[in-house]
């Protein structure tokens, strides 16, 4: 027997389900890595903006300070970013060679992902996405703002 879900005409519910299904073949592609997600992001971010500190980076991802202090030990223990004292209370993150490489792959893995969904979805559809699925991210900001 088949259940009905009312959830279905959800919007919420219709983002987290494709959400989900998004995170799962990202994950997948990038397996073999022995990378979660959120630390590919983070050495996305720090490949893009050599000399950052972690607070930057957090704040651009949105990832809390507490949540952050792993991520970049485990980067760091991977010997993947590297920290070096920019003043008394600041540190500079940047990739060593081998993160370089690392970023460079799991960049090119992300591209094959994204290109699955653009090619499912449509590249004028994936463009509406993009116009509108910021506006549900800048409305939860302003009200974190209030």
């Amino acid at each position: 027997m088949t259940l009905s879900n009312a959830l279905e005409s959800r919007l919420g519910y219709q983002l987290r389900r494709a959400s989900a299904v998004m995170m799962a073949d990202l994950s997948r592609e990038l397996a073999d890595l022995d990378l979660r997600p959120a630390e590919v992001t983070t050495l996305l971010v720090i490949a893009e903006n050599p000399d950052c500190s972690q607070t930057e980076v957090g704040q651009t991802l949105a990832i809390k300070r507490a949540n952050m202090v792993p991520i970049i030990s485990r980067l760091m223990e991977r010997d993947l970013v590297e920290r070096r004292r920019l003043d008394g209370r600041s540190h500079a993150l940047s990739l060593t060679d081998i993160g370089r490489k690392v970023a460079a792959d799991a960049q090119a893995r992300i591209d094959r992902h994204e290109a699955r969904f653009i090619e499912l979805l449509g590249a004028k559809d994936v463009a509406m996405l993009f116009r509108c699925l910021p506006a549900i991210r800048a409305a939860r900001d302003a009200e974190a703002d209030v």
